[in-house]
């Protein structure tokens, strides 16, 4: 299993930084690389407030992920570099793709790209855009990872061509093209029974963050496993992520001294009245030993790429030394980065 990490981007992810600076980002993502860690991953929203997470209604502000992207490519040259996700809304599919395919070519083939339906609404108040119901952003998404799988692969003499009610390409191809071969990975973000048939019959893979006990996921897998039995795929060649909540002690004490950090670095509200043992439910939690122990489990379960988020809420860091320890416990569960650029997709 592969252990990646969700980089702080946003006004509230370092505590005392506000706003988040560039240096702070690329100093994370330096770091995962030098512990080993296979993977560092920005999101895509144009501010992002806390109120879903039980924080205020601030509307914080964050670097924009295909840019953000490009400059890592250049910062750091073994990890892989992913989006987790980026919104259909935002871009046209086919320039999405044929950003993608640079992004690629910068990194030297260490590009993973995720897309999700939305799900902010103020992402398309920002952007002049109506809010659609779920049907039509489940439809838009997949038109999208058609459109840009498609174009990702026409290079060369081919073209690609699509033609549908929200997403269009006409004789489109990619030149230059991506490093990766047919083209980088896509995968698809979100945990509902339409999303998983839609992983299963478009994407390379899914993705879902950042609460899972083991058994929800099981049973997550089996919805996915039959979507794939009714397009004739099999289960196991999509590429399966998972992005959870973490945070390890050297022992317990060590453990509910870090919590109480993370607790005063994190915005207001998000935990108030939370406790350490609420908060092992649906997380990486423990010492070294048994956050080892919980990654081995999820890689008994089927977890190909496992995306730590360090902090409580997405893409926060609480302490880089937090990190560092969650690196250890990695290795201990014997993940092992990858060695050379261009890897396969899983």
């Amino acid at each position: 299993m592969r252990i990646g990490l969700a980089l702080p981007h946003y006004d509230y992810s370092v505590p005392g930084e506000s706003p988040v600076r560039w240096e702070t980002v690329v100093r994370h993502a330096v770091r995962a690389e030098e512990l080993g860690l296979d993977s560092v991953w920005v999101s895509d929203h144009v501010f992002l407030d806390l109120a879903k997470y039980g924080g205020d209604a601030r509307r914080y502000g964050t670097f924009e992920p295909v840019a953000a992207l490009g400059a890592l490519s250049r910062a750091v040259g073994r990890v892989r570099l992913g989006a987790l996700v980026f919104c259909e809304a935002l871009r046209p599919a086919s320039v999405l793709a044929k950003s993608v395919a640079t992004l690629d070519r910068l990194s030297g083939g260490r590009i993973d790209v995720g897309l999700g339906a939305g799900w902010y609404e103020p992402d398309y108040e920002a952007v002049g855009m109506e809010f659609p119901a779920p049907p039509v952003r489940l439809a838009r998404l997949a038109e999208a990872v058609q459109v840009c799988t498609g174009v990702l692969a026409a290079r060369g003499d081919d073209t690609f061509t699509f033609d549908g009610t929200y997403h269009r390409a006409v004789a489109a191809r990619n030149d230059p093209p991506p490093v990766q071969s047919p083209r980088p990975p896509v995968f698809v973000g979100g945990k509902g029974d339409r999303l998983l048939r839609l992983a299963a019959r478009h994407a390379d893979g899914w993705n879902t963050c950042w609460v899972w006990t083991r058994e929800q996921y099981a049973q997550r897998l089996e919805t996915l496993a039959r979507a794939c039995e009714e397009v004739g795929r099999d289960p196991g060649t999509v590429w399966r992520s998972l992005g959870l909540y973490a945070l390890c002690g050297e022992d317990e004490p060590d453990l509910h001294r870090r919590f109480e950090r993370l607790r005063a670095a994190t915005p207001r509200g998000v935990l108030d009245g939370v406790t350490l043992e609420d908060w092992r439910a649906g997380r990486l939690v423990g010492t070294v030993d048994e956050v080892a122990e919980q990654l081995s489990g999820w890689e008994a379960l089927g977890v190909e790429t496992l995306v730590l988020g360090a902090g409580a809420v997405p893409f926060q860091v609480g302490s880089l030394d937090d990190v560092e320890l969650l690196a250890a416990a990695a290795r201990l569960a014997g993940a092992a980065p990858s060695t050379a650029a261009g890897r396969s997709r899983r």
